[in-house]
């Protein structure tokens, strides 16, 4: 919860400070890239290291620890950055951090659960998600409008509410992070191997060549999966770069970022994505049960056309709050992205190497955010002549695809499905 509460805050308000500091329209995904690119290189290198790893804190907590410090720092600093570079360079610093966290955390899952109770496991983990994001992302909102907190400030000055949120957000951050320091339990190499039925062998010195050879060896179903997580990061990414800009200036009617109206606009777009996030932690409890009883592959499916639908249709809105309809959709659609792909994939991996392939999974997200951080100004200004709108269109088409795409994939671990199957054979190089 302590780091989604983060990621929340970087979503919903990054755009916003970038605006406010002076960025242009077709900027903004350039200076996102930092998010995607962090993690392309971050997460496989901490999963490949925290499955070697063994502590007095454990495997994977060390990584936490390490990754709420340095998250907690960079958002107390981002908000009150004096320059637009400033503020980009603490994104990196946020995001990279961000990554030692949150890929150890879904590798504990994993860890910790049986096959039949990763769906389950990994739906838990989406509800706090939800609910961390769902406080993260009204926070300036809920200052502004409730505590009476000032919502505006000079150009070129991000607003009290925002950075209160922030300084808010790293206490969050960090406290949440102790805690599960220092209540979970992690299971040992050697636990871990009778668990699985293995037999137990002394950790291998850590060796990054073999990180090129695992990837190679990645498992089919693993394969199947990037084409679906691609496209759906993809519309993701789209509708964080964009949301802020297409709605204060579509709907809300304004491009001034010092006006009130504009961060009324901004406001409302953080309430969203609270709706959003709020709607996935309760789907987060409705998706295992669904699953039960038709497949993992048919919610997932079925979640993203709804999402995709549901976010192209954003361009119809003239009336703001009719956006929470969207939001559903959305929010259906993002409980499943955080919870089904994983509950696939960790069927298909070898234990051993379970957060390596967690992590080196997170390229299926962060490359379609650089492609879109590299293409969308682009299309933004030429193809849709500064019609941000356009770009959350975009993103609502690529979102169904990638549902449509979710046939492709064999889930080697489906609970109902009939028959037994030989595991995968590794993808030759």
């Amino acid at each position: 919860m302590g780091i989604q509460f983060g990621f929340g805050l970087q979503n919903a308000n990054v755009s916003r400070i970038f605006e406010t500091l002076g960025a242009s329209i077709d900027q903004i995904p350039i200076l996102w890239i930092a998010a995607p690119l962090t993690g392309l290189l971050v997460q496989p290198i901490i999963g490949y290291f925290s499955d070697r790893t063994w502590t007095v804190l454990g495997r994977r907590r060390p990584y936490f620890l390490f990754g709420a410090i340095a998250s907690s720092l960079a958002l107390i600093i981002m908000p009150f950055s004096p320059y637009l570079w400033v503020a980009a360079g603490m994104l990196w610093v946020l995001d990279a951090s961000i990554n030692i966290s949150m890929e150890p955390f879904r590798a504990l899952v994993a860890d910790n659960l049986p096959s039949e109770q990763r769906t389950q496991g990994f739906a838990v983990q989406t509800f706090f998600i939800g609910v961390g994001s769902v406080v993260a992302s009204a926070m300036p909102y809920l200052l502004s409008n409730v505590f009476g907190v000032a919502n505006t400030a000079p150009a070129g000055e991000v607003p009290p509410s925002v950075k209160i949120s922030f300084i808010s957000g790293a206490v969050v951050f960090i406290g949440s992070i102790l805690w599960t320091v220092l209540r979970t339990k992690e299971y040992s190499p050697q636990e871990l191997a009778k668990f699985h039925n293995e037999k137990f062998e002394e950790e291998e010195k850590a060796n990054l060549k073999d990180i090129f050879t695992d990837i190679k060896a990645m498992p089919k179903t693993m394969v199947q999966l990037a084409v679906v997580q691609f496209f759906s990061w993809f519309a993701l990414f789209a509708m964080w770069i964009y949301a802020t800009s297409a709605v204060t200036y579509y709907i809300f009617g304004t491009s001034d970022t010092s006006s009130g109206l504009y961060n009324e606009g901004a406001d409302w777009v953080g309430l969203c994505f609270a709706a959003y996030n709020g709607i996935s932690a309760l789907a987060a409890f409705a998706l295992p049960w669904l699953a039960q009883r038709t497949s993992r592959k048919f919610v997932h499916s079925l979640s993203l056309v709804i999402g995709g639908v549901s976010l192209a249709s954003i361009a119809l809105i003239e009336n703001p709050s009719m956006l929470m309809l969207n939001m559903v959709g959305i929010g259906l659609a993002w409980a499943s992205i955080l919870c089904m792909p994983y509950a696939i994939l960790a069927g298909a991996l070898p234990a051993k190497k379970m957060g390596f392939y967690m992590g080196v999974f997170n390229f299926f997200i962060v490359l379609p955010q650089i492609l879109a951080a590299g293409i969308l100004g682009f299309f933004t200004r030429w193809a849709f002549e500064d019609n941000t709108m356009m770009a959350i269109v975009l993103g609502g088409v690529s979102m169904i695809f990638a549902g449509m795409m979710v046939c492709t994939v064999r889930d080697e671990d489906e609970p109902n499905q009939a028959g037994e199957h030989l595991p995968d054979q590794p993808v030759s190089a």
